[in-house]
């Protein structure tokens, strides 16, 4: 059994179909969360999603580079991970704002002080800004009590770990 998951792992079509898979996967359900069901992203929502991007695009290099050197089909594995991680950074960190760890990044937040000294700061502040702040969670789990952004905390740490072990797979069974 450990066999046949070790020559899927370390297969380069069957790996960069899994990342291309996943990533449309993930961004379809955060198109579908916003359109269908009405679920506003934040600023920090839209910033989980670039990463997807990324990794279609380094699936779809990947696809291409599959038959060449072991370095060159691993390649894109390695960077899928990278941005994997990324994703997780930036999704751990929204899960610490809807938290309340710490405070809201610049992006989320209005500066009400101001509006005191000059309303129409205040105006031009909202208006620039998205209309859902950061730490408000649209949507948790009734189950685990864990939101979006804590699922894709959770799904891009394991995707990271995962294409960084499909590396060093990939790179070992094709220089073999």
């Amino acid at each position: 059994m450990l066999g046949i998951i070790e020559r899927l792992l370390s297969n380069p079509y069957f790996v960069y179909m899994g990342i291309i898979g996943v990533s449309v996967i993930a961004l379809a359900g955060a198109f579908i969360s916003q359109y269908v069901f009405g679920l506003e992203p934040c600023i920090l929502c839209i910033y989980q999603r670039y990463p997807y991007a990324v990794a279609i695009g380094l699936g779809i290099i990947g696809l291409i580079l599959a038959n060449r050197s072991p370095l060159l089909s691993s390649i894109p594995v390695f960077l899928s991970a990278i941005a994997f991680g990324v994703n997780a950074g930036i999704a751990f960190h929204h899960v610490g704002v809807e938290q309340h760890w710490w405070t809201t990044s610049a992006g989320c937040d209005v500066n009400f002080a101001d509006a005191a000294s000059d309303p129409s700061s205040l105006l031009e502040q909202m208006l620039a800004k998205p209309a859902v702040a950061c730490d408000e969670i649209p949507w948790a789990d009734p189950f685990f009590d864990i939101s979006m952004a804590g699922y894709n905390t959770i799904l891009c740490a394991c995707l990271c770990v995962g294409c960084l072990i499909c590396t060093a797979l990939i790179y070992k069974r094709r220089s073999a």
